[in-house]
């Protein structure tokens, strides 16, 4: 994995400039949780698209196009089709690369970090899926997540753009439903 700093919750949150310090696109949500961030963390992890109907519907609808193309055979988008980048006590971060706008999500493997490092070049888009979560209190905290998105070239950007405008209300939506959803997962546990 990706080395990252660890220590305070101020160094974790450094995750994104040493994944990806430059992108084009980006969006942020917060949510407070009753836990402890090892067990946040691991509700990250452990979320599934399935798990939510609301969340489920929406990936099978920006998916039906593909489907019904023959183009899209693989199970609905989930996290387990990303690549872990990095995990320490206090951050969690999973990557993508493809070109998001095409009906297969254009996803090419990344095996590794490494490999996700590597891309640098095409007409595609480097996408960083990360969680920070800073306790504001022994039995409270913060989570943040953050999605940036960088095209690798001027073609990509041309191509993301409109499709970024077109997903970012939906994608906050999923962001902030998978949020809840770990909430309630955590605060359950506990």
């Amino acid at each position: 994995m990706a080395a990252l700093p660890t220590g305070n919750t101020e160094t974790t949150m450094n995750t994104f400039e040493i994944l990806l310090p430059h992108y084009d696109f980006s969006e942020r949500h917060a949510i407070i949780i009753r836990g402890q961030a090892s067990d946040i963390l691991d509700a990250v992890a452990a979320f599934r698209v399935q798990n939510d109907p609301l969340v489920r519907q929406i990936i099978r609808l920006r998916e039906l196009p593909g489907r019904l193309m023959k183009r899209l055979s693989a199970p609905p988008l989930d996290l387990e089709d990303f690549t872990l980048l990095a995990r320490t006590g206090h951050a969690l971060a999973y990557g993508l690369v493809g070109a998001f706008w095409h009906a297969d999500y254009g996803l090419r493997s990344i095996p590794s970090p490494d490999a996700f490092m590597a891309v640098r070049e095409g007409d595609l888009c480097k996408l960083v899926l990360g969680f920070t979560v800073t306790p504001i209190s022994e039995s409270r905290c913060r989570v943040i997540t953050e999605t940036r998105v960088l095209c690798l070239s001027d073609k990509a950007r041309q191509r993301f753009t409109p499709y970024w405008f077109l997903i970012r209300p939906v994608s906050g939506l999923l962001r902030r439903r998978m949020l809840w959803n770990i909430r309630r997962v955590v605060e359950q546990q506990s």
